[in-house]
């Protein structure tokens, strides 16, 4: 392929470092690097991959937290014709094992923070492992400048991501550079902040697909992105109210842990962001009473709730201005993306009523890692599916309904616990639940809720149950109430319901 028409990942940081050499592209605590120099560093790791003999299509994994040389290497690793694997720091040594193996990825970049992973075992996987923070400068700096393999189309994976195993074994997801890129440019019309004179806050893992893209995006067109080495919410209270930040990309988690600092706190940094235009939220669903606390603290127009997943990408956006008026909706269909409906029998379903969401655009993924029958699985005629159940409006504003493997049958009546778990969040003592189905011999199933409390808040059983019954149905209030301390959650920080059954 002609190297001038291909989409590569990179090919934005390096026109960039030819339109805006000294300008900052990257700052990451007492650290900075401009174009120039991130351009130079991308190509001596490829150079230093491919003096090594990488072959084409060869994985490569990167172990690490949030750190400055984190976009170097995955950038280096694609134009060498590798495949970055963005290991998750969560994972367990045994994940990380399993997953290196699948993959069978003979270099390993780690950073020593990752160390409670028992390196010496992961010795035993690799051929050569480089420590970021130790070694690799110098490997780096004393690699040769390198050139995008040849033969490397755009098509072809850019990076592997292991997913976050909530059903189970964790599956090798393969991005390419084409979804990639074309998932930036969509952004940057979305968001509308995402141009050369735009400055994010990087805060979500990079090791996760969003949390790399919602960096990458900014450096892909010549922005300017902090990152944070790890989350504490009043530092980036501090950072959006002290520095002229135009963006800034959170999970619902993120904005819980800011509104539970004290009320002194929060008081001392509202209303000085006046920089900020965009605030976008994705991962998991923002109940819509969090929604309401966000608008009013951080102003209104502001606030962008995204759906998707690492195989589809992103699939709706719910823009500022309907975020109070369209409760509980994800938006309407994304840039270049379609959306259908089916039921079981894979028919369209009508208007309000529930069906399972598929995709169809150029975001989607190449497919699992040697996993063909799990591809085949989630795909229908080239449309691809999550597993989620929604609807959609006359507006064409489509609503999450629940995880079509979540949803409870108890007397013949579907039930969706994701929209008890928003009655519950509504509650002033509930911090975060889970509600699931339980064998029972005489409904098949009956609904459990699982229930975290706030600090030094009490709520009874009682309580909870009249609470549930001013909004829902009585089939649909829990018939038992769990107390416990923290939800299971998977190393990407989704709950594991099946833990709790």
């Amino acid at each position: 392929m002609n190297l001038a028409t291909r989409v590569l990942v990179s090919a934005g940081v390096h026109a960039s470092a030819a339109r805006t050499p000294r300008k900052i592209a990257l700052r990451c605590a007492d650290e900075s690097v401009d174009y120039a120099s991130l351009s130079v560093r991308i190509q001596r790791v490829t150079g230093g991959l491919q003096q090594a003999g990488l072959r084409h299509g060869e994985c490569v994994a990167l172990l690490a937290p949030n750190c400055i040389e984190y976009p170097e290497i995955l950038l280096g690793i694609a134009d060498a014709g590798g495949v970055a694997v963005t290991l998750n720091p969560r994972f367990t040594t045994a994940e990380i094992l399993s997953a290196s193996r699948d993959c069978s990825a003979r270099w390993l970049f780690v950073h020593s923070a990752c160390g409670e992973h028992e390196l010496d075992r992961l010795a035993t996987v690799f051929e050569k492992i480089i420590f970021i923070d130790q070694d690799y400068p110098s490997w780096r700096d004393a690699s040769p400048l390198g050139t995008p393999d040849e033969t490397l189309a755009d098509t072809d994976p850019f990076t592997l991501v292991y997913s976050s195993g909530t059903t189970g074994k964790p599956k090798g997801i393969t991005l390419s550079h084409r979804s990639r890129a074309l998932t930036f440019h969509a952004m940057a019309m979305e968001y509308g902040c995402y141009g050369p004179d735009d400055y994010q806050l990087g805060i979500a893992p990079m090791a996760h697909g969003a949390g790399f893209a919602f960096i990458m995006a900014s450096i892909f067109f010549g922005g300017s992105v902090d990152i944070l080495p790890k989350f504490d919410p009043e530092q980036v209270l501090s950072k959006l109210r002290s520095e002229a930040f135009t963006g800034v990309f959170m999970v619902p988690t993120h904005y819980q842990n800011i509104f539970a600092l004290p009320g002194s706190v929060l008081g001392r940094y509202r209303g000085g962001m006046p920089a900020l235009r965009s605030i976008i939220s994705n991962a998991a669903a923002l109940p819509q009473h969090l929604k309401q606390k966000i608008v009013d603290y951080f102003g209104e127009g502001l606030l962008h709730e995204t759906y998707g997943s690492t195989e589809a990408g992103i699939v709706t956006n719910l823009r500022p201005q309907y975020q109070l008026s369209k409760e509980r909706s994800v938006g309407p269909a994304f840039a270049l993306n379609h959306i259908q409906l089916l039921n079981d029998a894979g028919e369209p379903v009508a208007p309000g009523e529930v069906g399972e969401l598929y995709s169809r655009s150029p975001y989607l993924f190449n497919g699992y890692w040697n996993q063909p029958e799990e591809t085949a699985a989630v795909l229908r005629d080239g449309w691809l599916t999550a597993g989620d159940l929604a609807k959609v409006d006359e507006d064409g504003f489509f609503y999450i309904v629940d995880r079509k493997k979540d949803m409870v049958v108890s007397g013949g009546l579907n039930i969706y616990p994701r929209e008890i778990e928003e009655v519950l969040a509504a509650h002033p003592a509930i911090k975060e639940s889970a509600v699931i189905g339980i064998p029972d011999e005489q409904w098949g199933e009956a609904l459990r809720a699982y229930v975290v409390l706030r600090a030094d808040k009490h709520v009874s059983t009682q309580e909870l149950d009249a609470h549930c019954r001013q909004v829902l149905a009585g089939y649909k209030v829990p018939r038992d109430y769990r107390y416990i301390g923290t939800l299971p959650r998977n190393a990407g920080g989704k709950v594991l319901k099946r833990e709790l059954a």
